[in-house]
């Protein structure tokens, strides 16, 4: 079995850390439960780090990179808990902490969606438009703010 790399390393602790503090479950989606025994959270880890002597090459490469996209959007199960939801997020994030609040530069699929009906139903006003509703109601930080926040300032104001 080859060496594993370090980032092969650092997935298999972060797997066996979710072990320790009861984190971990089997199964798809986590359907199976907590894993309870040590031999198959180090099965879990081995396989998530696409280190597996079990797994052909090919699949190995495959779970190390869903262990990665896993890591840097944020849903693994330390993380979640830790309340680090955006680690390593970068690209993908919202710049909130409510993941896609008030001030995200990009809005989640749901605020994009509601963000086009408002649009829709407003008659389709202009950033323009927004805007000088906003300075006539003296909102601050205006003339850096996108369409979409602007409409957010004045439906709180």
């Amino acid at each position: 079995m080859p060496k594993t790399s370090p980032r092969q390393r650092k997935t298999i602790g972060r797997v066996m850390h979710e072990y320790e503090h009861g984190e971990l479950e089997s199964g798809p989606r986590g359907k199976g439960g907590k894993v309870k025994s040590r031999r198959q959270a180090i099965a879990i880890a081995l396989s998530e780090a696409g280190a597996s002597k079990y797994d052909s090459e090919r699949k190995n490469r495959k779970h190390l990179a869903r262990s990665k996209r896993k890591e840097a959007v944020g849903r693994t199960a330390q993380q979640e808990t830790e309340g680090k939801s955006r680690v390593g997020a970068a690209g993908r994030r919202e710049s909130s902490p409510a993941m896609g609040g008030r001030n995200a530069k990009t809005p989640t699929a749901s605020g994009a969606k509601a963000a086009r009906t408002r649009t829709r139903k407003a008659g389709g006003t202009s950033r323009e438009d927004l805007y000088r509703r906003a300075r006539s109601k003296g909102i601050q930080g205006r003339s850096r703010m996108s369409k979409q926040q602007l409409e957010n300032a004045l439906h709180g104001a």
